[in-house]
């Protein structure tokens, strides 16, 4: 690789971890891979809390990864999904489990 391959690469990884670095993100994100699920749901399949759980689906939801879907019921229902992009994602965590299989 050349260097400027190599710096290419290193700002494609800061940016990716902007969006995938947080704390909570793979887990939801790994949650949301079996389909759409309400707030609650999560929080509680999860046992993130409520303020981690909202910070970090309002960054996937800014970074196009996930989508918040509001129902007008009463109380309101809000419900998440990933978007094709948060889909795509799932080749990465397929290799990531097979790297665990053979490192860890």
């Amino acid at each position: 690789m050349n260097p400027l391959d190599d710096m290419l690469c290193v700002d494609s990884i800061k940016n990716i971890m902007n969006i995938f670095g947080g704390k909570w993100t793979f887990v939801i994100i790994g949650e949301l891979h079996t389909g759409t699920k309400r707030f609650n749901e999560l929080g509680r399949k999860l046992g993130i809390s409520t303020k981690s759980l909202s910070d970090a689906l309002k960054n996937l939801e800014l970074h196009g990864v996930v989508v918040r879907t509001v129902h007008s019921t009463t109380p309101v229902t809000v419900e998440y999904s990933l978007t094709d992009k948060g889909r795509d994602f799932e080749r990465v965590f397929i290799e990531m489990r097979e790297w665990g299989k053979k490192w860890l």
